[in-house]
């Protein structure tokens, strides 16, 4: 099933007119994309992309892998940076640790690229960050919400940290009636370090976690979880639970009558990408807490912009959307861009320094800028309920929310 997954999504990723009009394959899972003019005094800056564009969250990476190619395009059709374009390489991940090392050694060795910016899970970040920044010394931006404390040099964070995405969340669930909490997550260091930090928000705002507990990836059944969450009259599932378990675990907590009889559900990783795993009905009231949803467009011209510009380009299954990391990819992009302007140069120390404390007026759901010393990023954050198969707004942060990290 994976494997026939893995070819669909190969066959739309090259099939993407945008996408194919500019590409050359040069190798197995490789691309290029060469910028339209070549008359800078210089050659190209490189910028790498890795990335899942086959394997089981490639919805993901393929979504990432649009908002790079969007991104790049538009500062070359500007003048590139420093006067000379950028060419970018992109390298498939395959949702593959081993697949994704040896493919990541090629953005730097075979391609000298002057950055890397992907990963999405935990444990790709954890395996191709020293192939990167130790080994390759070049410079790693990772894109996706995660767990914090990453503190590697010259690795900086454009996503969210559990600070941003709880702090404030989990207190306003507890105050809007939900006490007893079920924490079921996919058994990896994302779920678990993220659990901890809610178990302590949880508890020190006179709220319960009635249980805890972890289950692998490929894990179809969960008819024992939801007979547990149902027997102790759970109140708020807070699921760390991800593809390809999440649907089966959905489904049969439904099918359970859990929701219908006023259990409420919610999952920080849940954006517009992930409601098309399920039926509308299925995650009815689901609280999501992010930096970027589709219904920001409707108040905020440069969201609305950014959103239309992705969706005219890139039509189809891949959105653009918080929770796969479009937003933080876009982000990441920019604050390098304006990096790269500052320093002047393309050399790592240099644009390390500058990005630093790197600042963008305007993107995906507001400005953004590097908290000094951190190589975190500060960022708006948004709290939103599925309604009717889409996204509403509920509440929204009054400033740039700290990530709290390093």
């Amino acid at each position: 099933m994976i494997a026939d997954r893995a070819q669909l999504t190969r066959r739309r990723f090259l099939s993407n007119s945008a996408f194919a009009a500019g590409a050359i394959t040069t190798g197995a899972g490789s691309w290029v994309i060469r910028p339209d003019w070549a008359n800078a005094a210089e050659g190209p800056i490189k910028v790498g992309i890795a990335t899942d564009l086959t394997g089981p969250i490639a919805y993901a990476g393929n979504a990432d892998a649009n908002v790079a190619k969007m991104v790049i395009k538009e500062i070359n059709n500007a003048g590139g940076i420093l006067g000379r374009p950028l060419e970018l390489y992109i390298e498939d991940t395959a949702s593959n640790e081993s697949v994704a090392v040896g493919n990541v050694r090629k953005l730097i060795q075979r391609d000298k690229v002057d950055m890397v910016l992907g990963g999405i899970t935990s444990s790709m970040r954890n395996a191709i960050k020293d192939p990167i920044t130790a080994r390759g010394k070049t410079l790693y931006i990772y894109p996706q919400l995660y767990e914090g404390k990453e503190c590697t040099p010259y690795l900086f964070c454009t996503g969210r940290t559990p600070a941003q995405q709880c702090d404030e969340f989990i207190p306003w669930l507890i105050k809007n009636g939900s006490k007893k909490f079920a924490l079921p997550g996919a058994n990896y260091v994302w779920p678990r370090t993220l659990n901890a930090h809610a178990r302590t928000l949880i508890e020190s705002h006179g709220g319960e976690v009635v249980f805890e507990e972890y289950y692998p990836l490929d894990q179809l059944d969960f008819s024992a979880t939801v007979n547990r969450i149902i027997s102790n009259k759970v109140e708020m599932v807070f699921n760390t639970i991800i593809p390809p378990g999440v649907g089966p675990f959905v489904k049969q907590l439904n099918e359970a009558g859990y929701v219908k009889n006023g259990g409420r559900l919610s999952a920080v990783t849940y954006d517009e990408n992930m409601l098309n795993i399920h039926q509308a009905n299925e995650i009815e009231g689901l609280t999501s807490c992010l930096d970027y949803f589709n219904a920001v467009a409707k108040d905020d011209p440069v969201s609305a912009k950014i959103q239309a510009s992705y969706d005219r380009e890139f039509p189809g299954n891949f959105l653009f959307a918080a929770g796969s990391a479009a937003t933080g990819t876009y982000r990441g992009l920019k604050l390098w861009e304006a990096a790269v302007k500052e320093a002047g140069k393309t050399d790592r120390e240099s644009v390390a320094a500058a990005l630093d404390h790197a600042k963008i007026a305007e993107g995906p759901g507001g400005p953004a800028e590097m908290v000094p010393g951190q190589r975190h990023c500060k960022m708006n954050m948004y709290t939103a309920v599925a309604k009717g198969g889409n996204f509403e707004i509920i509440r929204r942060s009054n400033e740039l929310v700290d990530p709290k990290e390093c």
